[in-house]
């Protein structure tokens, strides 16, 4: 799952630039390390392939090839090897990386991923102009302006719909039921994602809804509660629905608004045992004690999950809705050499009790299903159903083990599209925001809303010691 404000999770950029210069050394058979060692033989075998193909096709092609292209061709290949989440940046996405972390970008403002091989419209951004313009969930991108969309990645797609404000851009779509693409020209804006919204409910219920984690969440989170707190809220709900993630620092802020200070939200762990990294709340002032229900469903990804994942663990907030998206990997950003940038999965991430999310995601402690629908009715905002196991070469989990599908007989019919989750507009027909409203009602302190609900325990000193 991607949007094209490049909502990806938990990006840390590191300030040195990646060595391209390794490639050359590695060409004459050393590596980088703590000194210049022998390259293993296997890998010099394959590199040497590599500048055999390189060769030929500088000096056979049929039309003088651009060495540019073809070396960034080759990285993007290699790094689409991986898994869902590495991909390589051109040089203006990784020149507007930074405003897609501080919420702000220039495009159409859709999210945007691809299934069945198939670049497909995961939910627009309300307000924005792919939602003004009638996008909708489940729209196939056939064409970005003049160009096929079969071979293109998430990366070259976001890249090819971003543009100044004001610019156009012609998107081809097919949707279910039509005969045949229909061509949308859409005026690019300035796409301002607003990271925290809240109003009170019903009595002393208060609502605070996270769209994304971006760098200053934690303190419009902040800011937000106390504006609440001033207009007598005593009991929240914190909906997370649809957040697609953002930057892991955010999520460990948020989380410490809820739990003592030095408390373990989440952890970090990387190929070796000694790579693991502890995120701990920060908070000086007291924690909110009050009850807390949080709302989640599939869109709920990655630093989303770390709240759920950390307060569900703490047994701090009862956890109501759909199974998470179960995004349970860490991206670091790279700069290369050429301006361009190299986003690679370098850890997984575990929740207090040592939960990998990776392609389980958080379970809910009571599951309510919004409805599932064929097409949004006025009003109404639809998600699609796709989850982290969907995707083509994700990441296994080292913690439960997958379920593997049965290979689909040859006569078989064709795999059903996901399936789109509707949520109503109006707060009354929202059945998962009802049920919390009514868990909250009764609840006069943090441990009330637990009542009748069977409860994960409280992850113990001792445990997190021997992690």
């Amino acid at each position: 799952m991607h949007n094209d404000a490049e909502d990806e999770d938990m990006i840390k950029i590191n300030k040195k630039k990646f060595l391209v210069a390794a490639l050359a050394l590695l060409l004459t058979g050393v590596l980088i390390g703590q000194g210049l060692v022998q390259a293993k033989s296997d890998t010099y075998d394959e590199l040497k392939a590599f500048t055999q193909a390189l060769e030929l096709i500088k000096r056979n092609y049929v039309e003088d090839p651009d060495n540019k292209e073809l070396i960034q061709g080759a990285i993007r290949g290699m790094v689409s090897s991986l898994d869902p989440h590495s991909s390589f940046m051109a040089e203006r996405a990784f020149k507007e990386m930074s405003m897609d972390i501080k919420g702000e970008f220039q495009g159409v403002g859709i999210q945007i991923g691809i299934k069945n091989q198939q670049l497909t419209i995961i939910a627009p951004i309300e307000g924005t102009p792919g939602d003004r313009a009638g996008l909708a969930a489940g729209d196939k991108i056939l064409k970005i302006n003049d160009e096929w969309t079969k071979d293109l990645s998430i990366e070259e797609a976001v890249d090819k719909m971003r543009g100044p404000k004001n610019t156009q851009v012609r998107l081809y779509i097919l949707r279910e039921g039509w005969d045949k693409p229909k061509e949308f020209a859409i005026t690019r804006d300035v796409i301002k994602v607003q990271s925290v919204k809240k109003k009170m409910l019903e009595g002393d219920i208060g609502y605070v809804k996270i769209t994304q984690f971006q760098g200053q969440t934690g303190v419009e989170m902040e800011k937000a509660l106390q504006e609440l707190e001033a207009k007598g809220m005593k009991k929240l709900v914190l909906d997370m629905r649809n957040n697609p993630g953002g930057i892991l620092d955010a999520s460990v802020d948020v989380s410490g608004l809820f739990m003592p200070k030095d408390k373990l939200v989440v952890y970090l762990q990387g190929r070796k045992t000694a790579d693991r990294k502890d995120y701990l709340t920060t908070s000086v002032d007291a924690p909110r004690e009050y009850p807390v229900v949080i709302l989640v469903n599939t869109g709920s990804a990655s630093a989303s999950e770390i709240v759920a994942g950390a307060l569900q663990d703490s047994h701090r907030a009862l956890i109501v809705g759909t199974q998470t998206f179960g995004k349970g990997s860490v991206q670091t950003v790279f700069q290369l050499d050429s301006g361009t940038g190299l986003r690679l999965t370098t850890a997984k991430y575990y929740t207090p009790s040592g939960r990998s999310i990776q392609n389980v995601g958080i379970t809910p402690d009571i599951e309510v299903k919004l409805p599932v629908v064929k097409e949004a009715k006025s009003g109404e905002s639809v998600h699609m159903v796709v989850r982290e196991k969907d995707l083509d070469r994700h990441l296994k989990n080292d913690t439960v083990k997958e379920e593997i599908k049965p290979e689909p007989k040859k006569d078989a019919a064709p795999e059903e599209d996901f399936a789109l989750e509707a949520m109503p507009k109006d707060d009354k027909d929202d059945i998962q925001l009802q049920k919390a409203i009514e868990i909250l009602k009764p609840a006069l302190k943090a441990e009330d809303v637990f009542k009748n609900v069977p409860v994960r325990a409280a992850v113990t000193e001792e445990k997190k010691k021997t992690k």
